[in-house]
């Protein structure tokens, strides 16, 4: 089987990696290509000498498609793009800014782009840009969110009746039955994050992985809710306190490092979508990708069967 997005960006299975902050680094981005799907290199985190040192770890890691990021309002230097380029990155997906400010200089340059929206109007501002494709962001997905956005649900159709490009659903996706709603509401591929987060080759502390593994779906808040930027995370004693807070601010890198890679679990955001009530196994990435592309294909196929039967 074969979509929109398998055809477009090269890879065997129509899932791309989230570009979460600190974490969608050369290890696991290369697992993710190495797999059949597209890995992200992220910029969110703004550590962009950090960042260049691995991007020429991919190089080394995988020969097969893999992509960057860039958080236009975390990395505001255009000079980004003169990196993207120098390094010969195919694959770009913007976010958190105006498509408009990147998308000709990316595109001029040979790139395909996608841009993050989470609403039908920046889809469709999105597409007046000229991108090659969007990432349709439901607000049950983890990490920074439009605090007014809508589900993965009533916002992927929304916007597939709208565009002619190529999209790709993200927010609620961990599985093949996931994968093959997505893909029933008009999707070309899907994005997944919490399931990449928890996986084994991610960066993160094992601790993290196993709130994940433990957590129900009710299990997550949703941080300014009134001001900006929206952020879904992990219930803890913190972000339940900050739940309360009309705005509230990111804790310094010291912390989010303690947090991250050190296992203190209640002194930083540890970003994490409602998904997490459906994963109970931190696995390999490439088990998680195969399993739910075969499951995909097989639940569509069963559908298929039942409404011709």
């Amino acid at each position: 089987m074969r979509t929109r997005i398998t055809e477009l960006l090269g890879i065997d299975i129509p899932v791309v990696q989230a570009p979460m902050g600190y974490i969608a680094r050369a290890q696991l981005a290369s697992a993710v290509s190495n797999a059949g799907a597209m890995g992200i290199v992220e910029t969110s985190s703004g550590q962009l000498d950090d960042i260049k040192v691995d991007v020429a770890k991919m190089r080394d890691l995988t020969d097969r498609p893999w992509g960057v990021n860039i958080a236009q309002l975390l990395v505001p230097d255009a000079t980004v793009i003169d990196f993207v380029i120098e390094h010969e990155v195919g694959f770009v997906t913007t976010s958190a800014g105006d498509p408009n400010r990147f998308t000709a200089m990316l595109k001029d340059a040979g790139v395909t782009v996608f841009h993050v929206v989470p609403t039908l109007r920046g889809a469709l501002k999105a597409v007046d840009a000229g991108v090659d494709g969007l990432i349709v962001e439901g607000v049950e997905g983890g990490g920074f969110k439009n605090p007014h956005g809508s589900s993965t649900m009533v916002l992927t159709p929304l916007v597939v009746a709208a565009v002619d490009v190529p999209v790709i659903a993200a927010g609620g996706i961990c599985d093949g039955v996931s994968m093959a709603a997505a893909l029933a509401l008009g999707a070309d591929g899907v994005q997944m994050g919490t399931r990449m987060l928890s996986s084994a080759e991610s960066p993160v502390h094992d601790n993290w992985k196993q709130a994940v593994v433990d957590a129900a779906e009710t299990d997550t808040v949703l941080l300014n809710r009134f001001g900006r930027p929206g952020m879904r995370a992990l219930r803890t004693e913190l972000t339940a306190e900050m739940e309360h807070h009309d705005q509230v601010q990111m804790p310094g890198l010291d912390r989010l490092m303690d947090q991250y890679f050190g296992g203190q679990m209640d002194v930083a955001v540890p970003f994490g979508g409602q998904v997490m009530g459906r994963i109970d196994e931190v696995r390999p990435v490439a088990d998680i990708l195969r399993e739910a592309w075969d499951h995909c294909q097989a639940r569509l196929r069963q559908l298929g069967q039942a409404a011709a039967g």
